[in-house]
């Protein structure tokens, strides 16, 4: 079985491209924090790219912005390239089934979320709680 699920924030804009059939393709860079500090009682994050497709390319390249927190379901995969010196590259990375977006799309420009507005109810006692 090979099923990877993540959440984290980008760290970079995503980078959007398209193949020579018109195939859209988006590249994501996920930092995802690790659960347990280290010896100085820090969270290490691990730094996991992403390669989306078609629609989901589309939308990723449309509404989402370095920094935003994002959940992706996928599997891992390997590819190999050869570099311009010759070498054989290795390349791992998630082939998205699903992106989440996870950022509140309401956020203010300094990244806080507004107050929420609370109305008032009438309780005329026919309430359930």
């Amino acid at each position: 079985m090979n099923k990877v699920i993540i959440t984290g924030h980008l760290t970079k804009d995503p980078e959007f491209a398209t193949t020579n059939s018109g195939i859209s393709v988006c590249r994501l860079n996920v930092a995802v924090r690790r659960k347990y500090a280290n010896e100085n009682g820090e969270h290490d994050a691990d730094f996991i790219n992403v390669v989306t497709w078609r629609g989901a390319a589309d939308n990723c390249n449309k509404y989402l912005k370095k920094g935003n927190k994002v959940g992706v379901i996928g599997s891992f995969q390997t590819r190999s390239y050869e570099a311009q010196d010759g070498t054989t590259k290795y390349v791992t990375e998630i082939n998205a089934e699903e992106v989440e977006f996870l950022t509140n799309k309401n956020k203010t420009e300094n990244g806080n979320s507004p107050e929420p507005t609370l109305e008032p109810i009438e309780d005329d006692g026919n309430l359930p709680f």
